[in-house]
């Protein structure tokens, strides 16, 4: 092989890679692409999550005052029971002093 053939060869070889090169770079291209569609189903994806996650935001802020309305109403209510449970522990010792003079003053008429 001379020097002629050499470069002719080369040159050959260096075309069919840069063709190979261009066919692969155009095919990426081409699979990669995105088309409006695309960005159009991406954008009301997009929209769609912030509206849930807005959603959820209230749903948690929702949460959290019922949360603390149901805890006041539960301190309110324990607070209410403990003051009953007095009162009514009160009025039976009342009524076992009422119940101890009502015997001795029977007793005593006796």
């Amino acid at each position: 092989m001379n020097r002629t053939e050499f470069i002719v060869v080369t040159a050959i070889i260096l075309f069919v890679a840069f063709m190979l090169g261009w066919f692969a770079s155009w095919l990426i291209h081409r699979v990669t692409r995105v088309t409006q569609s695309d960005m159009g189903e991406l954008d009301q994806m997009a929209q769609a999550l912030h509206d849930a996650e807005e959603i959820r935001d209230q749903a948690i802020t929702y949460q959290q005052q019922r949360e603390a309305e149901l805890t006041n109403q539960l301190t309110q209510t324990d607070a209410e029971l403990r003051a009953a449970m007095e009162g009514l522990r009160e009025a039976r010792q009342e009524a076992e002093e009422l119940r101890g003079y009502i015997e001795r003053q029977s007793q005593h008429s006796a």
